[in-house]
């Protein structure tokens, strides 16, 4: 009996089309990143402006059009001002991120990952955990951490302090 199972029609994929279906993924992933991100951005936005109309809707009104004793109405104003910010913020991040990405020298990212890897200490591995993994609700959980390490305190503080016979 044979250990591998022939599958009729079915064929394993090349070199070339995983790295394509990867090269997808990717595209995939970014696009979704994008989106969330843009859409908390506007979501945010939005929350502000009606805060702001909330709090004080007659100034709110008059920021919308421009008066004489106004140069330019308020909104114009709001929305270039969040424009040269948000151009500030996506080249102050990508001009740092770039620089990290040249002065690690990788040419990909898994080049960039074991760079970055090297260069951090590594996180030890909880298996099995040593400490309560699960807990039957927030006030549970912050019973717990609030008591943490004072019961290995306690019970070193006893050993010290005790004679020995």
């Amino acid at each position: 009996m044979a250990s591998t199972v022939e599958q009729p029609g079915r064929t394993v994929p090349t070199l070339e089309e995983q790295a394509e279906k990867r090269r997808k993924f990717r595209y995939r992933a970014g696009a979704f990143l994008a989106a969330v991100g843009a859409t908390s951005a506007v979501a945010g936005f939005s929350k502000a402006i009606m805060s702001a109309k909330k709090s004080d809707p007659k100034y709110f009104d008059k920021g919308l059009h421009g008066s004489l004793a106004l140069h330019e109405a308020g909104t114009s104003l709001a929305l270039r001002a969040l424009g040269w910010g948000t151009l500030y913020a996506i080249l102050g991040t990508g001009t740092i991120c770039f620089g990290i990405w040249k002065l690690s020298g990788a040419k990909n990212m898994e080049e960039f990952r074991q760079a970055v890897g090297s260069a951090f200490p590594r996180v030890p591995r909880n298996d099995p955990p040593t400490s309560r993994t699960e807990f039957e609700g927030l006030t549970d959980l912050m019973q717990y951490l609030s008591t943490w390490g004072k019961e290995e305190k306690a019970v070193t503080s006893l050993a010290t302090t005790q004679p020995s016979q």
